[in-house]
């Protein structure tokens, strides 16, 4: 087991730069995962660390060695890739003892590293059957055991559950994360699905555009984000911005009316305007007099989401446990705490509060 230690890595293809000088430091046993949105980066920098991607500037090392310019096969790291990759005409068994054979591993301690591998996943009665009689989970389970088998330092996942239905989804983020706390081995994990950042990191790395916006575990970045994307990208349903002016000890909402919600962070001056931060969780409809009126009501069972418009064309959504209450096109009051403000810079998303 081993940790992976980023310093100042950057990737160029050509003139143009995608991963801008990233530090990063992920210990021993650690779940990371690098989440964000189509084009941050975060595959690229996964298969800089397999090696499968060169590395522009900077440095990698995998445990105690550097590994920048080491063979991928040398690195001590096993890759899970998006698509299974398995040979269709091999056993479950042959498929996950390939890799072992082609490097001329000793037939009977291949017979032992699959044995665990299947038992491990839960895949010994199936030892015998072609990917094709498989469904997608165990088909994808045999290429974690593939990776299994190898007994590497580090394990890599490129979105390995982007080809599963919601179901499969599920059960296999159950599958990996008993299987990261069963084997304790360091795993980076890229998702651009939030949910699985979730509930399966230690630490969660979120890029934008090729660069670290923050980095902590899962509630650091719910509860303080950094910043306005970070707000918006952790957490589901989004965080609701709408626009605000600085007051007098505190802020007013324009949708929201003339209130004045008090709060106690060292404010800009009286007119700025920033935006405000506002999670669907801690939000409340009313019935009463309100140019907020509902637009869209999804009632789930456990919980409804109510999709809200203001007079200024904002759009707001409020969780609900159970089946709610709101009628579309009818006027609403929003109720909330005033500690459940988060206030960003207008100009450049910074949190302030």
């Amino acid at each position: 087991m081993s940790g992976v230690k980023l310093q100042s890595v950057h990737k160029s293809y050509g003139d143009v730069e995608v991963i801008h000088g990233i530090d990063l430091e992920i210990n021993e046993g650690e779940f990371c995962v690098f989440v964000g949105p189509s084009g941050c980066g975060k595959s690229t920098l996964l298969r800089m660390v397999a090696g499968l991607e060169e590395t522009t500037r900077g440095s990698i090392h995998i445990g105690p060695r550097e590994v920048t310019n080491i063979d991928p096969a040398d690195r001590g790291i096993a890759m899970v890739f998006q698509t299974y990759a398995l040979y269709p005409h091999m056993t479950v068994e042959q498929n996950l003892g390939f890799g072992l054979k082609m490097n001329k591993v000793p037939k009977e301690e291949i017979d032992e590293k699959v044995k665990n591998a299947a038992e491990i996943l839960k895949l010994s009665d199936y030892l015998h059957r072609k990917p094709k009689a498989l469904s997608g989970g165990q088909r994808q389970r045999v290429a974690i055991g593939r990776a299994i088998v190898r007994g590497p330092e580090v394990f890599l996942f490129d979105e390995p559950l982007s080809n599963l239905d919601a179901e499969l989804r599920v059960e296999m983020r159950v599958e990996i994360a008993r299987l990261h706390n069963e084997m304790d081995v360091t795993m980076i994990y890229v998702t651009h699905d939030q949910v699985e950042a979730m509930t399966l990191a230690d630490k969660i790395v979120v890029l934008r555009d090729g660069i670290i916006e923050q980095v902590g575990s899962p509630m650091e970045l719910y509860n303080n984000p950094s910043n306005k994307f970070v707000a918006g990208f952790i957490g589901s349903p989004s965080m609701n911005f709408l626009a605000g002016t600085i007051k007098e000890n505190g802020v007013q909402i324009e949708a929201l009316g003339s209130q004045i919600y008090k709060t106690q962070a060292n404010l800009p001056k009286q007119g700025t305007p920033v935006l405000v931060g506002l999670r669907p969780q801690d939000l409340t409809i009313e019935s009463g007099e309100s140019k907020i009126k509902t637009e869209l009501s999804e009632k789930l069972g456990g919980v409804t989401y109510d999709y809200l418009l203001t007079p200024t064309r904002e759009k707001i959504v409020v969780e609900t446990k159970g089946e709610g209450t709101t009628v579309p096109k009818t006027p609403v009051k929003l109720v909330f705490e005033e500690n459940a403000i988060y206030l960003f810079d207008h100009t450049t998303e910074a949190r302030i509060y």
